[in-house]
């Protein structure tokens, strides 16, 4: 196995996901899993892939994630993953997927409108 490599995205964030054989370590942007997400909740959403096919300590995983927010990137990371699992072994995908783990989440911010202070907010209106 020479490695696999896959994209998961959510809001702005990109993660691009690097997979190989290894002994469970996680690298993001250089930094390891417990330095970049000291909160344990985002860590363990990364992770969630892996632990939902036991797979948590087979792989070594190389990360790059840009833009969004630490949630934003903690979910683009874990979509990358669910997806490099899938293509290492399609078997799994049925498990992945009744987790969602496999699904893009689509939603994003909407855009402001001329006219109006926010997006859906207008300004306030008076009959006399």
């Amino acid at each position: 196995m020479s490695g696999i490599n896959t994209v998961g995205r959510r809001k702005a964030a990109i993660a691009r996901i690097y997979l190989d054989k290894g002994k469970g370590g996680i690298q993001i942007n250089g930094r390891d899993l417990d330095v970049y997400f000291p909160v344990s909740n985002l860590s363990n959403k990364v992770l969630e892939p892996l632990h939902t096919v036991e797979m948590a300590n087979q792989f070594d995983i190389k990360v790059n994630v840009r833009g969004g927010g630490v949630k934003g990137q903690a979910e683009a990371i874990r979509l990358g993953i669910a997806r490099a699992l899938v293509e290492l072994d399609a078997e799994l995908k049925p498990a992945l997927k009744a987790k969602g783990y496999l699904t893009r989440d689509a939603r994003v911010v909407e855009r402001k409108k001329y006219g109006k202070p926010k997006a859906r907010k207008s300004f306030q209106f008076s009959k006399r």
